[in-house]
């Protein structure tokens, strides 16, 4: 197997090597701390704020993509290969303002400015990808930054009008894409990478199968896709990670696949790369999938991080749950497939052996007949944790309930299935009597508990409430059944 004992990536304008590189340094600490890059701030240091926000560019099957991503959760090990962009860089070779910052000007959205720099990074991004956007594709773009003071509306104000300073087809960051897609090609050897000293080492696959066996060297090591749990270990909780093995850049568990009967998501496909697909596949997913973080955490975020966490109030699993998805492992060259309900064993503990990892989830394609919601309460509408998630699946046939599932998250110490509830439903005609009756099952499927959330007593009556807004969104005994907005 090759080998390298250094990083490549391009930062700004500038090539830059790296072989002094720990496993717990983050990106934010190198550009503040190393280059003196300080227009990137810290605030949360846990992806929460965006006032670390810089753009990544990578290469996804040859084309380059750039994406906002928190730097303060983003490990420098994982930048292998990529174009690192921070604010200056927008300054360009003139020294002028950048039009996102002119309309952030011209528009007073920025006070103190301590915010500022990491939303002209989100509103960047957005104007390279969508120069005219909605004003709710603006909202959706700004999710994950934080603002303290000026209030958000003439920041959205200025969104809308960055046209009026530049042109984003002609954007140096744009013009230069060729030659950056280029440099990064050049930096693509297929090694393996080993870096940092022995107590703090950061590992990079060379592909998939190098990944089993480095897993079958080192069982006990700790696996990093997107890093937005594992970067607050770090930052939050100041744990070790060593051996920390990084796997977001790779191509074979970024797969998605579409056949008649399935949809299969490859482990390290991101919240973002996967919304197109699901809208498609899912719709019922679509105002979901913005309620999930922030922009930045769903460019950063994996299904199978979300997954392989186990975190009971986790967004995805009792989602997929429902929809009746299957996880598949892999052990060195071995591959188990079990239901995702049954790889949650208790909290913090999953059905996942020593060089296991998640390579993929799999979802039936749904039924004809198969009505599907998903919801999350929680205390902020934006970029959030769950207080409670569920994910319902029903599935009718001559006005008949004839398949069921109900998974919650949130309200047990896994994602669990609410199968008393299931049971109250099965058989039975569709009608409201049914779901209250569903409702009142929740007592024998859950036992939740009271913290900082949400009461134990909320969350019940929660949990309730949202069967019946299943019914009365796919009533089938009026015209006009009850749609809520989602905003």
């Amino acid at each position: 197997m090759l080998f390298r004992d250094e990083i490549n990536f391009i930062l700004n304008g500038r090539s830059v090597t790296l072989k002094d590189v720990k496993a717990n340094q983050t990106l934010l600490d190198f550009l503040r701390l190393d280059q003196r890059l300080t227009g990137t701030k810290e605030g949360c240091a846990e992806g929460d704020c965006g006032a670390c926000t810089v753009l990544v560019g990578r290469l996804h099957n040859g084309i380059l993509k750039y994406e906002v991503v928190n730097a303060c959760i983003r490990f420098l090990a994982s930048v292998d290969g990529c174009h690192i962009v921070s604010i200056e860089y927008l300054a360009g070779p003139n020294g002028k303002l950048h039009p996102v910052q002119k309309a952030m000007v011209e528009y007073h959205g920025s006070q103190c400015g301590f915010c500022t720099p990491g939303f002209v990074m989100s509103l960047y991004a957005l104007w390279m990808e969508n120069p005219l956007p909605t004003k709710r594709e603006v909202e959706v773009a700004i999710q994950g930054n934080l603002c303290r003071c000026t209030g958000y509306e003439p920041i959205v104000r200025a969104a809308l009008s960055i046209n009026q300073f530049g042109n984003a087809a002609f954007d140096y960051l744009n013009a230069e894409r060729d030659s950056i897609t280029m440099r990064l090609l050049v930096l693509r050897d297929c090694k393996r990478v080993i870096i940092g000293p022995h107590d703090n080492q950061a590992i990079l696959p060379a592909d998939v199968d190098d990944l089993a066996m480095i897993l079958k060297e080192k069982p006990d090591a700790i696996i990093i896709a997107g890093s937005t749990d594992v970067g607050l270990w770090v930052t939050k909780f100041l744990r070790p990670i060593s051996p920390a093995v990084f796997i977001g850049h790779l191509e074979g568990l970024k797969v998605i696949t579409v056949t008649d009967d399935t949809l299969e998501i490859g482990a390290c496909v991101t919240y973002s790369e996967i919304q197109s697909t699901l809208s498609k596949v899912f719709p019922h997913l679509i105002q979901y999938w913005d309620r999930i973080a922030g922009w930045q955490v769903r460019n950063m975020g994996t299904i199978g991080g979300n997954i392989a966490g186990g975190s009971p109030i986790g967004d995805t699993p009792p989602v997929l749950i429902a929809l009746k998805a299957e996880v598949i492992l892999r052990n060195g060259s071995t591959v188990r497939n079990l239901p995702l309900e049954e790889f949650f064993i208790d909290y913090g503990l999953q059905d996942r052996q020593a060089s296991d990892f998640v390579y993929s989830i799999r979802i039936p394609r749904p039924e004809a007949n198969q009505l599907d919601s998903a919801y999350k309460v929680s205390k902020r509408r934006e970029e959030d944790i769950s207080s409670i998630a569920v994910g319902i699946s029903v599935v009718l046939n001559d006005g008949v309930i004839t398949a069921c599932r109900i998974a919650y998250g949130g309200m047990a110490a896994t994602p669990k299935r609410a199968r008393k509830a299931e049971d109250a439903l099965l058989g039975t005609l569709w009608n409201i009597k049914a779901f209250e009756a569903a409702g009142i099952a929740l007592e024998h499927d859950f036992s939740p508990l009271s913290d900082w959330r949400a009461s134990k007593e909320y969350r019940m009556s929660v949990s309730r409430n949202l069967l019946r807004r299943f019914f009365l969104e796919h009533n089938l005994t009026t015209t006009h059944p009850v749609q809520l907005s989602p905003v």
